[in-house]
């Protein structure tokens, strides 16, 4: 079995703050994709700082195969001394999931992990380690495909304390079983992630009494989304481009009219053009056979990226989904990429296409390479594995 995480995290800041104290980082390693949720002691920029620093080492450290006694040696040795309780403090959980389905889970004070199975809340056991005076939990098990698993920070768990609900506030098996219901249809994380948020800010009654943040990762297969867009420099090598484009596993996207012109000519298809949609402001769609979307190219690319980087902003509520759920080729791609992708294979052509030589587009989306360049920098922010190929 080869897995991959489908990953999503939501932040509320604590109320009258303007930075959040909790930090989540996501490392791609070879053989493994890790999640990382920092808590930093108290709120506001002293918090942040705390939890930037502990989720950066970790991330770093962990990243090039250190062991998790050397991440906290080095943590408690980096980090501030409280003042007042004269520990360096930040709280963490790290979930590591390895390609062939081994699963390693670290918590430091965190809330337990939210781990459900076959619609089923699971408990693992774990082992209790001490590494530099701080007990750690760790868990070691197998994942198969659809597991789900909610990390949180402890705001979590206060949200309604001393308004909607008594001074225990959303106590850990509420959020659990909460959690399962919202599960019983299949979310993706990202969906998963703000519809529990959404759950604490409204316990909050919209003003968080703490730092609130919830990281959700499911099991999935991996899943290929191939985007081929612009010609190539030398027409002699449209039929080599287009070749490994449709030989790549995976969902083919095309964006651009000059791409799905070359595409049609050579797969001898035609080219259908799709009016009914929403969102005038960008261009239709198209229809190929054996092509899953057509698009046009750095107008509807350009769309595109607003929605990943909203999406990389932690900007997703109810807003967002409606809008990445709409009827136009921007948020079709868009969707395709944040909630049907592991990987984003790039084919792009270097050709100059010459009605953009002096457009003033919005991002500096006249040059194509530069689409691609944010579009793949905004990819990996969201935890996407992204190759470029370059014709």
């Amino acid at each position: 079995m080869s897995v991959s995480i489908d990953v999503a995290w939501k932040s509320l800041n604590k109320y009258k703050e303007e930075l959040c104290g909790d930090k989540v980082e996501i490392v791609k390693k070879d053989d493994s994709d890790i999640l990382i949720l920092a808590d930093g002691m108290g709120s506001g920029v002293k918090a942040n700082i705390l939890s930037t620093l502990t989720s950066k080492i970790l991330a770093t450290m962990l990243g090039k195969g250190a062991t998790i006694e050397e991440c906290v040696d080095t943590i408690a040795k980096t980090l501030p001394i409280c003042s007042v309780r004269k520990v360096a403090y930040a709280t963490f959980s790290i979930l590591q999931i390895f390609h062939n389905g081994d699963a390693y889970l670290v918590e430091y004070d965190n809330p337990d992990c939210v781990f459900i199975r076959d619609k089923k809340i699971i408990k693992y056991p774990y082992e209790t380690r001490e590494i530099e005076g701080k007990k750690i939990h760790e868990y070691r098990f197998k994942v198969q495909k659809n597991d789900c698993f909610v990390l949180m920070s402890d705001g979590v768990i206060y949200a309604g304390a001393g308004d909607i609900l008594d001074l225990n506030g959303w106590t850990w098996d509420n959020m659990a079983e909460y959690t399962l219901k919202c599960t019983k249809e299949t979310l993706s994380a990202s969906r998963l992630a703000a519809k529990l948020s959404g759950a604490c800010n409204d316990l909050y009654i919209g003003k968080p009494g703490d730092d609130t943040t919830i990281a959700v990762a499911r099991v999935i297969e991996r899943r290929v989304v191939n985007l081929l867009t612009g010609p190539p420099k030398n027409p002699d090598d449209d039929e080599k481009m287009l070749y490994e484009f449709m030989h790549t596993e995976g969902k083919h996207v095309i964006s651009g009219g000059t791409s799905a012109n070359i595409a049609a000519r050579i797969l001898d298809k035609t080219i259908e053009t799709t009016v009914s949609e929403t969102g005038h402001d960008i261009p239709p769609t198209a229809k190929i056979e054996g092509i899953d979307l057509v698009t046009e190219g750095v107008l509807t690319l350009g769309k595109t990226l607003k929605l990943l980087s909203r999406f990389a902003e932690n900007d997703i509520d109810e807003d967002f989904f409606t809008e990445l759920d709409a009827d136009n080729g921007a948020s079709k791609l868009a969707k395709l990429i944040i909630e049907e992708c592991s990987e984003l294979h790039l084919f792009v052509g270097t050709a100059m296409n010459d009605a953009h030589k002096n457009s003033d587009l919005t991002y500096e989306l006249s040059l194509r390479e530069n689409v691609v360049r944010q579009l793949k920098k905004t990819a990996e922010t969201i935890g996407k594995v992204v190759l470029v190929k370059y014709y």
